[in-house]
């Protein structure tokens, strides 16, 4: 008898039929002889409501009370959902984040998971129970709930196929696997059968939706076995692992889209040893993430640094480099929040070359200006106009895509 651990997104039980879907896809599982631990996010739109209402009454409310307030949302779904596993006549228990063990930090808005206690779960398990677990929370010391931030759920149930040692850890989402590129907005795309923990991580990163990158990364720590699927089509989905069959032959594994971009550059630096250092050690004492950095040859003593960070983070940026412009040295700063990355991705690229040059063609072709320039062993991204990004996607894709139907 295997343990198989299931994660449901916010859109899987959207409502009273989805929910009744989700509990048919649980049972089904336990009744091939499974154990099943299931984690759940919020109803649809729970979360983003739950945010109005506090806004409504104090928009500057502290991060303590947003947790407290934003939790309720995956307990709702736990407790509907179990009460519909219920009405199908097999033993269920949900439990909230703190009675399923989930320790984490005191990040209030963005906990990390420091261990979870999986005794009550073992408890629940050996009683044959289906264990349904609220997402996306847990509990400090302090006694206080906390959430673990963006695709907290995801992270929530990958922590604990981990620590269960799950045989298997699915994440039902409203598609039915990773794709290429978005299958929503770009033509060609298509599923993959298996993708590699790192290849993922880029792409989650890098702005597909399909997993969040602290999920990925968990994953790859403890080598869960992970498959990403549809709770709609009943096909098969994607599994997420270490190496895969078609590594050595496809260059690439797809395409990412990002528009949380903001662009910096500083004019004028002095052409110094340490400036570098000064600028960027400055930002990470603000807690500001820097993603593509250029800096420009230096002439006449100057030089000009530019670098990406995200859209939310550019105002404090901006404000904490002009605060600082006397010790920096800089002429002037310019900002520009109106551009978008586009990234190809793959584990096979490190041993091709051409794949910079296939990418830059597609989009010379598409007459479509790049401004930055970022590379590793796995990723090649480059800075565009926000209003090319759709065609850029395309444009890429269809360059890797469309002779073959793979990264070849």
């Amino acid at each position: 008898m295997s343990l198989i651990v299931q994660k449901f997104g916010g859109s899987s039980v959207a409502n009273a039929d989805r929910v009744r879907n989700v509990a048919r896809i649980v049972t089904e599982t336990y009744r091939r002889g499974h154990s099943v631990v299931v984690v759940l996010s919020a109803q649809g739109d729970t979360t983003d409501d739950l945010i109005a209402k506090a806004r409504e009454i104090n928009p500057k409310a502290s991060k303590r009370e947003m947790d407290m307030l934003l939790s309720t949302g995956e307990q709702i779904s736990i407790a509907l959902c179990a009460m519909a596993i219920e009405g199908m006549g097999y033993q269920v228990v949900s439990l909230t984040g703190w009675q399923a063990g989930m320790l984490t930090n005191s990040a209030y808005g963005g906990a990390r998971i420091k261990r979870i206690r999986t005794e009550r779960i073992q408890r629940e398990l050996d009683k044959r129970k289906i264990v349904l677990v609220a997402g996306f929370q847990g509990i400090n010391k302090y006694d206080d709930i906390t959430t673990l931030g963006r695709g907290g759920s995801d992270t929530s149930a990958v922590a604990l196929a981990a620590c269960l040692h799950a045989d298997l850890c699915q994440i039902y989402t409203d598609v039915d696997g990773v794709y290429t590129a978005d299958p929503r907005k770009v033509k060609g795309a298509y599923k993959l059968e298996e993708i590699t923990f790192d290849e993922m991580l880029e792409l989650a990163s890098l702005g597909a939706q399909v997993l969040h990158n602290r999920s990925v990364e968990m994953a790859k720590r403890y080598n869960v076995n992970l498959e990403v699927l549809s709770s709609f089509s009943g096909v098969p989905g994607t599994k997420v692992k270490e190496v895969v069959k078609t590594m050595e032959k496809s260059h690439v594994s797809g395409v990412a889209k990002d528009k949380d971009v903001a662009r910096i550059a500083l004019i004028g630096l002095a052409d110094e040893p340490g400036i570098a250092f000064k600028v960027f050690s400055l930002l990470a004492r603000g807690r500001i993430n820097v993603d593509i950095i250029l800096q420009s040859i230096g002439r006449s003593e100057s030089k000009d640094i530019s670098f990406t960070v995200a859209r939310g983070d550019m105002e404090q940026a901006q404000a904490l480099l002009e605060k600082n412009r006397d010790t920096l040295g800089f002429n002037s700063i310019e900002v520009n929040d109106q551009v978008a990355k586009v990234s190809v991705v793959g584990a096979g690229m490190v041993n091709n070359s051409g794949v910079a040059a296939k990418m830059f063609e597609a989009l010379f072709s598409a007459g479509i200006n790049i401004n930055m320039i970022s590379t590793s062993e796995i990723k090649i991204s480059v800075l565009v106009d926000e209003r090319d990004a759709d065609r850029a996607v395309q444009a890429v894709h269809d360059r890797f895509f469309s002779e073959f139907g793979s990264g070849n």
